[in-house]
């Protein structure tokens, strides 16, 4: 989980960036999936999420950062896994993410400095161009890549969003004190129990983040 480099005076190093972050959006296809689609007779059948990922969103919404979902396909499935992840900002059917993103940030009363946004591919440039912090998964496209402030050592779909978050609470100084909760569960039992509706909202306990949703918005499996 390393820092890109960037050209000098184009952008701030990642580190610097990142204690001013209010908001992160995300792609959904290729980063918080690993891209596959999968087809049925009628239509978007399923995709898989990464249970890791769902943790890492609740412990940054925990941390008071806001979450978004920015994505140019538009999906039930997606909507069930925002609606389990608390999270409320979901624009699907976007073609111009980079101008959902600057809509978001106003609507929400931040700059867009100081928001970061994560994309695998081209589609995802502006948006990222557009934002203080632009983030990538280890698969993204190399252009992509190349122009990422932050890249993750894991692929999309399969905890490059974890990542994201165990670097952003430990540049924040967050991260101890997240992790000592959960290591002090044992002398406090329930005190980090689930919240209603299977969301660790706010990395208040264990809950159900993984697996894949099918297209009628049912779990497809027992999460891990």
């Amino acid at each position: 989980m390393s820092p890109a480099a960037t050209t000098a005076g184009a952008r701030r190093p990642a580190r610097d960036s990142a204690p001013g972050l209010r908001l992160l959006a995300l792609d959904v296809d290729g980063t918080l999936t690993d891209g596959a689609i999968l087809i049925g007779p009628q239509g978007e059948a399923m995709k898989a999420f990464s249970v890791r990922d769902g943790f890492g969103l609740a412990l940054l919404r925990g941390a008071g950062l806001q979450i978004a979902i920015i994505t140019g396909r538009h999906s039930a499935i997606v909507e069930r896994r925002a609606a389990e992840l608390g999270i409320v900002h979901v624009r699907q059917s976007v073609s111009d993410k980079a101008q959902a993103l600057r809509e978001l940030c106003a609507e929400l009363g931040i700059g867009t400095a100081q928001a970061a946004f994560m994309g695998d591919d081209w589609p995802d440039l502006p948006a990222m161009r557009l934002a203080g912090l632009a983030l990538a998964p280890a698969d993204a496209d190399p252009e992509v890549r190349e122009r990422a402030d932050w890249v993750a050592s894991r692929p999309g779909g399969h905890g490059a969003v974890r990542e994201f978050a165990d670097w952003w609470l430990a540049r924040c100084g967050l991260r101890d004190a997240q992790l000592q909760r959960w290591l002090d569960q044992a002398d406090s039992p329930g005190a980090l129990a689930p919240a209603p509706g299977g969301d660790a909202a706010h990395a208040s306990g264990p809950a159900s983040h993984g697996g894949a949703a099918s297209g009628d918005g049912r779990p497809a499996g027992t999460p891990g």
